[in-house]
């Protein structure tokens, strides 16, 4: 098994600073080595709230696993559903806001004469993005600059993607254990190892080498969710991608688990595939690829020229689920968390996602991800707003200062607009008292819809020094 301990990767200078600024406030650690959520300190859930409602069903009525005569599911029980208008992938079948996860159209392909299950999800070209149902990203375009393993080049008998049977240069190695461990403060972590890991060769971001030349420069957001042919693990994920719930190799589709995040303000759902940095891909569920480190550039965000747009997190925000979602989720009510020190409070944390464990489950759509906050998101009506989005996000990392918290501004943030205005107020720095800017880490978060309004924007620009 791949081990990583909290000095490894993720930016060795981010998380020793780190360690200092999450002191107060700590949970305990049980005798397994697990963190228990805190209580009592009044930025945690209410005692006895646990990772769920007590007598929650997180079952709902008539809801019933569809597996195959392997024991695989099929596909993931069915509850409250998302409108499909609030979709930016308009191709996901359906969006289910009691299990978290998409339905999206499955696609096959091969490495090296082994099968591969993909996804797709963006892509550079307006035309195919409509064509296709997929979001519009104009800046994956820049993806292939300067950086080579940034992209795979794939083959197929189609100039469109997914039309045709695919083969790729590389794809992910599932087949390690997820595993996450909380330190005495939450964060950084005691010990983790991501489940997935790119082979030499594989990016999520591909372009067709063999295409009609009008086609030949288009990139797509392409990531790889399973392995093999069967049956496939979608408990232990030791075939597929830590996110997939479901997969159905004969109606091709795949159920995938969203993350409940936020922009300009509003509540969205977004995907998780990939990320540049071990522990990032771990606490995120996603699969490790050190070579999107490379992508361009850091502090890319509002510069056309990059591919990267600005996301943002925190170290030490307040903890907590919330309270009394609705029947469809967390959004923004009473106790609702967000941030590193808040998702390693929680047990859920360290548990695989899947059907069989529908506490996790209940756990995340009570908003136990780190739910992160888009700088943009590709619903909005602002033209410069949409061209700004992209998948591959360059990660900000808040730490708020002493003051903030024992003021308890560390509240929930919705807003890059609010995080911004908060950094030059001294509120929030990145971890060592910097300025707030990249921690040159990048993560492939397709965003897949908004819960409730649209996010409109605008984004406002940094403010610059004098």
């Amino acid at each position: 098994m791949r081990t990583h301990n909290g000095r490894l990767r993720w930016n060795v200078l981010l998380l020793l600073l780190a360690v200092a600024l999450v002191g107060a406030g700590c949970s305990d650690t049980s005798s397994d080595g697990r963190a228990t959520a805190p209580s009592g300190d009044g930025n945690s859930a209410p005692p006895g709230d646990g990772n769920f409602a007590p007598g929650a069903n997180p079952n709902p009525p008539g809801a019933v696993d569809s597996a195959d005569r392997s024991g695989s599911v099929k596909s993931a029980p069915v509850g409250e559903t998302l409108e499909k208008e609030k979709q930016t992938i308009a191709s996901a079948l359906r969006v289910d806001l009691t299990r978290d996860f998409a339905t999206l159209p499955l696609h096959k392909g091969m490495v090296d004469g082994k099968t591969v299950w993909f996804v797709i999800t963006d892509v550079s070209d307006a035309g195919v993005a409509g064509e296709l149902g997929i979001n519009h990203s104009p800046k994956l375009a820049n993806v292939p600059l300067n950086c080579p393993t940034c992209f795979q080049e794939v083959r197929t008998d189609d100039s469109v993607l997914g039309r045709k049977l695919v083969t790729f240069g590389g794809a992910p190695d599932f087949s390690d254990s997820r595993t996450l461990v909380p330190g005495p403060t939450n964060f950084p972590a005691k010990s983790f190892s991501p489940g997935g890991i790119a082979s030499p060769g594989y990016s999520p971001f591909v372009l067709i080498k063999n295409a009609d030349p009008a086609f030949s420069s288009i990139i797509y957001n392409a990531p790889i969710v399973a392995t093999g042919d069967g049956p496939f693990d979608v408990t232990t994920h030791k075939n597929t991608h830590d996110r997939t719930l479901a997969i159905d190799t004969d109606k091709m589709t795949a159920d995938l688990l969203f993350v409940r995040g936020f922009a300009n303000g509003k509540s969205i759902a977004y995907l998780s595939f990939e990320s540049s940095d071990a522990f990032t891909a771990t606490i995120e569920r996603s699969t490790f690829v050190p070579g999107l480190a490379d992508l361009g550039f850091a502090n890319g965000g509002g510069d056309a020229d990059s591919a990267r747009a600005s996301i943002f997190t925190f170290v030490n925000a307040m903890t907590g689920l919330e309270r009394s979602p609705s029947k469809r989720g967390a959004s923004q009510g009473e106790g609702r968390s967000q941030g590193l020190k808040h998702a390693l409070s929680l047990k859920v944390a360290g548990l695989d996602a899947a059907v069989a464990n529908p506490e996790v489950l209940e756990g995340l759509r009570k908003g136990g991800d780190v739910s992160n906050i888009f700088d943009v998101f590709p619903a909005n009506k602002l033209a410069e707003d949409r061209a700004e989005y992209s998948p591959a996000w360059d990660l900000q990392v808040g730490v708020y200062s002493d003051d903030a918290v024992s003021s308890n501004v560390n509240t929930l943030k919705t807003d890059a607009n609010v995080v911004r205005r908060e950094a030059s107020q001294g509120i929030v720095t990145a971890p060592g008292g910097l300025p707030l800017g990249s921690a040159n880490i990048v993560i492939n978060c397709p965003a897949l819809g908004f819960l409730d309004d649209v996010p409109v924007g605008p984004r406002v620009p940094p403010l610059k020094a004098a």
